[in-house]
């Protein structure tokens, strides 16, 4: 049996302002338009598994312990990107704020971090040649 990771999906609760965030904000492409939910996936330009939202409201009434708010960070989207200086101009031209960086993470990966508006934390990671 084989196994492949299809999404990671996030669940909200401002699904219009999440969405308008991931695709507007972030640059990634939807597969279909749905603004309004209750999902949506992205699928970035390289790789088939993309993030997904999920309305948390409709997932509740499948497993109802989801109806109460979640408290701290529940999870860290992490996007590779070519250029994390570039990318990081052209989105907070775009109206996201960054939290950290970027900055060097070790000798071979240069992040950046900021929140959507759930307050899920997106990690930007620019992978750098191998020094030998």
């Amino acid at each position: 049996m084989s196994t492949e990771l299809a999404q990671v999906r996030l669940l909200v609760t401002d699904f219009p302002g999440c969405y308008r965030y991931y695709r507007d904000v972030l640059g990634l492409k939807p597969q279909f338009e749905a603004e309004d939910g209750p999902y949506a996936k992205f699928t970035p330009d390289g790789g088939t598994a993309g993030i997904a939202l999920q309305d948390r409201a409709q997932m509740a009434q499948v497993l109802g312990g989801l109806a109460d708010e979640p408290a701290g960070h529940r999870s860290l989207v992490v996007l590779r990107v070519d250029d994390v200086d570039r990318y990081c101009e052209q989105i907070t031209a775009r109206g996201t704020e960054l939290v950290h960086g970027p900055a060097p993470m070790t000798d071979r990966m240069r992040v950046a971090h900021l929140r959507d508006p759930e307050g899920n934390l997106v990690e930007l990671q620019e992978w750098l040649a191998l020094r030998g």
